[in-house]
């Protein structure tokens, strides 16, 4: 394990001069890539007893490249009805966080492919601390891209990830059912931690390029549940 685990951090750290991007199925990366020289743009809200907002855009540089950035955990309490920050403890995430991002996609076949990406940055308010997360998937295209798997491990830290393991899996599912017009979206991040949960829902193409999505989530470390809505721009 401890060998991955380096593998994912040089791997981050060598594409970093590269690159930085990726969309999400709802927080686990699809290890699709745009296209060269198009640009996709990802909102999404997260809503438990504090509304968290996630902002993605991504460029395509070719050759299965892509880059872009993010602003993470934009967070609204409900208890006090404003936007708060952390630089103060692991316990929650750091927050708000802007970050950089990169994925690279290695064709194996018409079918299979790895994906090794990750983030870094820092929270933009207060006590400034470096956050990252790191990744590699096996993703699967299936029935002309109809269906698409991807299945891989992860490495963070807490100021990303909040308390608890800083390593484990992810798993992904998008299964156009109705291609293009209804999808059944899925993923899973393990751990114990803030960011680990299950998120499933659907993703309805109102416009050929804007799916909108909506997932029930449940939460690894307590079983709390919450939902998460999702608006994605693809050229």
């Amino acid at each position: 394990m401890k060998k991955n685990v380096y593998f994912l951090v040089l791997t981050f750290c060598l594409s970093m001069s590269a690159a930085y991007a990726q969309l999400t199925i709802f927080n686990v990366s699809s290890s699709e890539i745009t296209d060269k020289h198009k640009a996709s743009v990802q909102q999404q809200f997260e809503f438990q007893e504090v509304i968290n907002s996630t902002t993605t855009l991504t460029y395509g540089l070719g050759k299965f490249w892509e880059a872009g950035f993010n602003v993470v955990n934009v967070n609204y309490d409900k208890s006090v009805h404003h936007l708060t920050k952390n630089d103060t403890s692991t316990v929650d995430p750091y927050a708000p966080l802007l970050m950089v991002n990169t994925q690279k996609l290695f064709k194996l076949n018409e079918v299979l492919g790895i994906g090794i990406g990750g983030l870094a940055g820092s929270n933009f308010s207060g006590k400034k601390h470096f956050v990252y997360y790191s990744y590699a998937n096996l993703a699967a295209s299936l029935y002309e891209e109809h269906y698409k798997l991807a299945a891989g491990a992860y490495l963070g830290n807490n100021g990303y990830l909040g308390e608890g393991p800083i390593e484990g899996v992810q798993l992904g599912l998008d299964a156009g059912i109705w291609y293009e017009k209804i999808h059944i979206l899925a993923d899973w991040l393990s751990g114990a931690h803030p960011k680990g949960q299950l998120s499933a829902g659907v993703g309805i193409y109102f416009l050929k390029h804007l799916p909108v999505s909506v997932a029930w989530q449940h939460a690894n470390a307590d079983g709390s549940n919450g939902w998460a809505l999702q608006v994605t721009y693809v050229p």
